[in-house]
């Protein structure tokens, strides 16, 4: 008998949502975050993705024995549970970001960013969100994984 059901359910994205938000909150509310993100080059941001894409298919699929990723439902041919782990990921920090005014907060009135133009907000906000979705990732990850 197995202990967990090879396919996605929508109670996966729910878990996701826990783990996701529960880690992604301290770093979208530290200045470090957003010094760093302001700092940060759209290449250094698409590495950081990438990382947070390569952490995600690891944990689900490469630490996690019990899942088989042929047995997966796709959409596109890429695994639903995978989808659902990006969006939660990046999502959660946006979310938390933009409900926290974060990046007005930081960017704006902290004064990280020099000329804080709508557009380099939105950027830096952006590379800011890939950073804190590196430990969003995690957290969405191992409560799939656990729950």
């Amino acid at each position: 008998m197995r202990r967990r059901r090879p396919r996605y359910r929508v109670a996966d994205t729910a878990q996701q949502v826990v783990g996701g938000f529960l880690l992604a909150g301290p770093f979208v509310v530290t200045e470090e975050v957003w010094v760093l993100a302001a700092n940060m080059t759209t290449v250094h941001a698409a590495l950081v993705a990438g990382i947070v894409f390569a952490i995600g298919y690891g944990a689900l699929y490469k630490a996690d024995a019990d899942r088989d990723i042929d047995r997966e439902a796709e959409v596109a041919g890429i695994p639903i549970r995978f989808v659902s782990l990006m969006v939660v990921a990046f999502g959660s920090v946006a979310v938390l970001a933009l409900v926290f005014t974060a990046p007005d907060t930081f960017l704006v009135e902290g004064g990280i960013l020099p000329d804080p133009t709508p557009a380099a907000v939105a950027v830096t906000t952006l590379k800011a969100t890939t950073v804190g979705a590196i430990f969003s990732v995690v957290g969405a990850a191992t409560a799939d994984s656990v729950f």
